[in-house]
């Protein structure tokens, strides 16, 4: 099987770590660790990030997939957790709005914090508070609420609709192609995207 805890095939701790610290210097050195950038997105203003994880997430389907047909990964070697319909969109509704109104969401603001800014400090102790609040509250109410909707445990998509990979991945694909095109249409009426430099000196 293949060996996925690259690169220092460890348990997983460790890798992972050098992977999050590589991951963190790429997004601070591209201007995506800082708030204006981020806001922008929500502004309309400037799709870099938008379009830079967006195709990370279409690579990355098209390269599981592939991975999958010569047979380098077997088909049931990634784990897929259990798709919670209501958790996912609470979750998603309270992350996005933080990172909307601060520009930060949690990775990102480990990355500011990292470079010195003091707002990203605030984020990550609001993040504590709120991760501790939640495990606090978390119960038999919360956890009957949080799997409304859920789909049968370990399924995608395809195994959940019926539908076949390909033809997933290639509404995938054209989503990719919208998402850069009304992202350019967006970006030339705008004030343009924010650069780099811009964007790191004008956090600092």
């Amino acid at each position: 099987m293949l060996d996925l805890h690259f690169p220092l095939h460890t348990s997983g701790a460790l890798s992972g770590l050098i992977c999050g610290v590589l991951f963190g210097f790429i997004l601070e050195n591209a201007g995506f660790g800082s708030p204006l950038k981020l806001t922008s997105q929500f502004r309309l203003t400037d799709w870099s990030v938008f379009k830079v994880m967006f195709t990370a997430i279409v690579v990355a389907a098209f390269g599981l997939w592939i991975l999958r047909l010569v047979g380098v990964i077997p088909p049931d070697s990634v784990a897929v957790p259990q798709a919670l319909v209501m958790a996912s969109a609470v979750g998603g509704v309270l992350v996005g709005a933080g990172f909307a109104i601060g520009g930060y969401c949690p990775g990102t603001s480990v990355a500011g914090l990292a470079s010195g800014r003091l707002d990203a400090l605030v984020f990550i102790v609001g993040l504590l508070v709120g991760t501790f609040a939640f495990v606090g509250l978390y119960g038999p109410t919360i956890r009957t609420m949080m799997a409304m909707g859920s789909i049968v445990d370990g399924d995608t998509f395809t195994d959940a609709y019926g539908v076949a990979e390909p033809i997933v991945l290639a509404v995938l694909a054209a989503a990719l192609v919208a998402v850069f095109y009304f992202g350019s249409w967006f970006e030339r009426r705008g004030p343009g995207p924010v650069s780099a430099e811009q964007a790191v000196a004008g956090a600092e």
